[in-house]
């Protein structure tokens, strides 16, 4: 059964460089589009509210430093590769994740909860 319920809106509106060639890309296993240039912070933020959450908390982050200092944007690639979603650009065909890879992570009972807390999410 799809997803139906209300999205808020997107945290980033693109006001300037439109004309950019826009870049495919998956978030989540879902198709996502950004333009050439965009880090993969922008990307997501412009599909949605959040970046990803907080392994070792109960919130969702949408980045904090946006220089790469503070460890708040990482995103996984589904091999469970680490990237900083503020200073990776995107590339055509990438693959990312909002949460860990299941295999990144030992499944511990709080992880679980999370895991079926969040499972269902749109963003």
């Amino acid at each position: 059964m799809p997803d139906t319920a209300p999205r808020p809106p997107v945290r980033f509106v693109r006001l300037a460089e439109t004309d950019r060639p826009p870049i495919a890309l998956s978030i989540d296993g879902e198709p996502a589009t950004a333009l050439a240039g965009d880090t993969l912070l922008v990307a997501l933020l412009s599909q949605g509210r959040r970046v990803r959450d907080s392994e070792f908390g109960d919130g969702p982050r949408a980045g904090f430093c946006l220089m790469g200092a503070c460890q708040d944007c990482w995103v996984w690639t589904p091999d469970g590769q680490r990237l900083r979603a503020c200073s990776t650009p995107v590339a055509a065909g990438m693959a990312v994740l909002t949460r860990p890879p299941a295999q990144h992570w030992p499944m511990t009972p709080d992880l679980r909860e999370s895991l079926a807390r969040h499972a269902g999410e749109g963003a």
